[in-house]
């Protein structure tokens, strides 16, 4: 079905049509008309649902992300590593609108700096409604999101161990603990901020010394 989209004041000499019906079978069951089929169908291209285009979903959804973060002014930094696993297990029937929408909500609802998978629709929560089942084990999404908690509090601290055990309401031993055993490296935020600040020509702010 064609809709008109506002008054056209201009000579068109292409036209784009897209569809997510199978047209040659529109044509064979009456649905479209044979003669406006042969008279789009110059040039075809077909474009796999998204469900079939993987390594698309991150960057499509990292665009939207830095989109409405801008447009809500919110600063968002990143999608945790359990909502990426979400977002890539999905089968998208809705295909990049569902992701565009599912990004908006999630910064909508996001009150940090980082997406977490319960700013994510329930459909994406729930396997049975996706139509998938997460292959992992309870300790280890709960090690997942500790260790997203522990990043998202050492960036808000600027790599400072001590301000950011008062953030998680705990102590600097037991953030000290939990980096090794992450892995994590405090010291890179205080690069990033430091690497932030001379972009911008202002002086760097004394931080507190990395314990």
């Amino acid at each position: 079905m064609a809709h008109r989209l506002g008054p056209v004041n201009a000579t068109v000499n292409s036209v784009i049509a897209a569809t997510n019906q199978n047209p040659t079978e529109a044509v064979r069951t009456g649905k479209l008309r044979e003669d406006l089929y042969y008279r789009l169908n110059v040039f075809s291209i077909f474009v796999p649902p998204l469900r079939d285009r993987k390594p698309d979903i991150m960057l499509l959804a990292d665009h939207f992300l830095t989109k409405y973060a801008r447009s809500h002014k919110k600063i968002i930094r990143r999608i945790s590593t359990p909502a990426i696993d979400m977002l890539m297990s999905y089968h998208w029937p809705g295909n990049v609108r569902e992701l565009e929408n599912t990004l908006e909500r999630a910064v909508l609802t996001c009150d940090g700096n980082v997406i977490h998978g319960h700013h994510l629709p329930p459909t994406l929560q729930t396997a049975e409604a996706s139509g998938t089942v997460m292959q992992t084990s309870l300790n280890d999404a709960v090690e997942q999101y500790e260790k997203d908690l522990i990043l998202d509090a050492l960036n808000r601290a600027r790599g400072n161990r001590m301000h950011a055990a008062r953030l998680l309401d705990t102590t600097e031993r037991i953030i000290s603990y939990k980096i090794h055993k992450y892995r994590n490296d405090p010291q890179r935020f205080r690069a990033a901020e430091a690497d932030s600040e001379l972009a911008a020509g202002g002086a760097m702010p004394a931080l507190g010394v990395l314990r």
